[in-house]
């Protein structure tokens, strides 16, 4: 049986996946990702994302089954990914603040062995509260390796107002996108598997 890899050192990934007792082991993605800008399909760009950090590491994992997500926020089609310092993130909150705005995360499963490769789009739409100066100067520096420069988990940041759609993809990592990917990945490994016994 092959083993899962997930590509990611996101602390939030791998919680999630152990939460749905998934065993894995973590090996980093090699794919240098690209200067974020606005883009006309932001649910493809971020599937490509992910498909490219599987693939990046599947020369050296043909025989396991890879696992890889990558998330964006969007507000009026401005692709916002994580911020480079606190300066940036302060920039990033301001223009976030008191808005309707997405969180999409593309995730793929890669078995490089049998070449089979599925992936998806998670959407959720996200309301936020206006914030002060000095809420925002203290979110400023908490949330340097998240998307957008906020995380929903934490509810004393008082900036989520609600959410539309799946609280995990605005964690970083869709559960029941992730679930029915595996799913349809274990099903087309087993339907070879019997193809293989009737040979």
């Amino acid at each position: 049986m092959p083993k899962l890899v997930l590509a990611s050192n996101s602390p939030r990934r791998i919680e999630i996946l152990k939460m749905l007792g998934i065993n894995f082991k973590v090996v980093s993605h090699k794919f240098k990702e690209p200067k974020l800008q606005n883009h006309p399909q932001p649910e493809k760009f971020v599937e490509q994302i992910a498909i490219k950090k599987a693939m990046s590491i599947s020369y050296k994992l043909k025989n396991n089954i890879i696992i890889s997500a990558d998330t964006i926020v969007v507000l009026n089609n401005e692709i916002i990914g994580k911020p480079k310092d606190e300066n940036e993130a302060r920039q990033i909150l301001v223009k976030l603040a008191n808005t309707k705005h997405k969180v999409y995360t593309g995730v793929c499963i890669y078995y490089p062995k049998k070449n089979l490769l599925l992936s998806g789009v998670e959407k959720t739409v996200v309301y936020t509260n206006n914030l002060t100066r000095k809420q925002i100067n203290y979110l400023a520096k908490k949330h340097l390796d998240k998307a957008g420069a906020y995380a929903v988990q934490h509810k004393n940041d008082r900036f989520v107002k609600k959410i539309v759609g799946d609280y995990y993809n605005v964690v970083g990592f869709p559960v029941k996108l992730f679930l029915e990917l595996y799913k349809k990945l274990w099903s087309k490994l087993l339907s070879y598997k019997i193809e293989e016994i009737k040979k």
